[in-house]
């Protein structure tokens, strides 16, 4: 994205400030691919869409439904993106990572960040809810190359605990209450559009990875370089290629994330009246 990157970020901030009025959100959330129903549950809603917001990218991908939706979960307010955008729809990781900056700097200094994803652990299974850990960025770019304005963040940000532990903890906790198999892994990110080979998903899985994906990993970077706690969830919608007997297609995708809906819907939103709490 070129032109000064601070002053893109404050004109999308002034217009939905405008939108929003004096209701500040907290928590921000990123739904992935099938999973954006839980902005419809928001109460209160503020409906903008992303072609209404300067600098926004919109989204050509089916399940992404391109809106930006602040409202009320109990007593806490969440800014939700419903969808995202992804590198290999030929955005500049700048722009990929855009409104990511924008919820952060709109007062969102939790993020959700959530994803449909192939799963490559031999113990995972087709609508299976797993909590990160760490990611393995393969995507063959990083989100903060070039030039780093002051005021976003620091030039060499520390990844080292790049999903919160204690947020982690609360979102293991919060499921437990709401009878929820959580699993835990590490997520790797590849670009895409393609699907993985058999080939590399056995090296994903000999590097240490649980699940794969094509999104996550670029906006989980770009939070923490501008300072933002993250938890991350996945949502395993097919098994992996050379896992899964049937072959792999982004309709699998939004059926599984359709059966698993009702539960992850429960699960966001307990853990985001919760994050009010801490954030």
């Amino acid at each position: 994205m070129r032109g000064d990157i601070t002053t893109k970020i404050e004109k999308a901030c002034t217009k939905l400030r405008k939108r929003f009025g004096d209701r500040t959100p907290r928590v921000g959330l990123i739904l992935g691919s099938g999973l954006g129903s839980f902005a419809d549950s928001l109460k209160d809603r503020v409906v903008v869409g992303y072609g209404d917001i300067p600098g926004f990218p919109t989204s050509s991908v089916k399940g992404h439904a391109g809106q930006l939706v602040l409202g009320r979960v109990g007593e806490t307010w969440a800014l939700v993106m419903q969808g995202r955008v992804h590198y290999y729809e030929g955005y500049e990781m700048s722009e990929v990572v855009f409104p990511t900056r924008v919820l952060v700097s709109l007062g969102c200094k939790i993020l959700v960040i959530t994803n449909a994803a192939g799963g490559v652990h031999a113990d995972l299974n087709a609508g299976d809810l797993v909590v990160l850990h760490d990611h393995l960025n393969l995507m063959g770019v990083n989100p903060l190359r070039g030039d780093n304005p002051d005021g976003l963040g620091t030039r060499f940000p520390d990844m080292s605990t790049a999903y919160d532990p204690k947020l982690r903890a609360l979102t293991k906790e919060v499921a437990r209450a709401e009878n929820v198999d959580l699993r835990t892994g590490v997520y790797a990110a590849l670009s895409g559009p393609s699907y993985e080979t058999p080939s590399e998903i056995r090296m994903l899985r000999t590097m240490g990875a649980d699940l794969v994906g094509m999104s996550t990993v670029p906006e989980v970077i770009a939070a923490n370089h501008m300072g933002a706690r993250v938890v991350g969830l996945s949502c395993v919608t097919n098994l992996a290629a050379g896992i899964s007997p049937t072959p792999l297609s982004h309709e699998e995708v939004a059926e599984t994330a359709g059966r698993v809906e009702k539960t992850f819907v429960g699960l966001i939103g307990a853990l985001t009246q919760r994050l009010d709490e801490v954030a």
